[in-house]
């Protein structure tokens, strides 16, 4: 009977830590993002399709970085050209040292989408992130 109720004790415990962390993918209208050299922080985005999307930025690296959304479906290659420009659902740069509150709108396709930063070399050094866009 011990046995019993502690392994529902840790059961509603884990549940209760769950429910408080947001469960980790649910769909948020605020993002806040750490730029440096070469990632972002966190490197996983969770949106709702559609909404307005705040975005903070920090970058705290010492280059200039950029925040670059690709199309639905869409990646870069090797590395970031002017191929790839047309390509380029929304984006927005930060100086060194610059932080940015900007809005977007998501987009109405739901799934993922690819995050790189434009700036020349920078996707070689594997600053890529995902974005992916949920259902309202």
């Amino acid at each position: 009977m011990k046995k019993y109720l502690f392994v529902i004790a840790v059961i509603s415990c884990l549940s209760f830590l769950l429910v408080s962390c947001g469960g980790g993918s649910s769909a948020t209208t605020k993002l806040d993002v750490k730029m440096t050299e070469f990632k972002y922080e966190p490197v996983e985005f969770v949106i709702p399709a559609g909404k307005e999307i705040t975005l903070n930025i920090a970058n705290n690296g010492a280059a200039l970085h950029e925040f670059v959304i690709m199309k639905h479906g869409l990646t870069v290659g090797e590395k970031f050209g002017p191929e790839d420009e047309e390509n380029i659902y929304w984006e927005v740069e930060a100086d060194s040292g610059q932080s940015k509150t900007v809005t977007f709108t998501a987009p109405m396709e739901t799934g993922e989408y690819q995050i790189i930063c434009g700036t020349e070399g920078h996707v070689e050094q594997g600053m890529i992130a995902k974005m992916i866009v949920l259902s309202k």
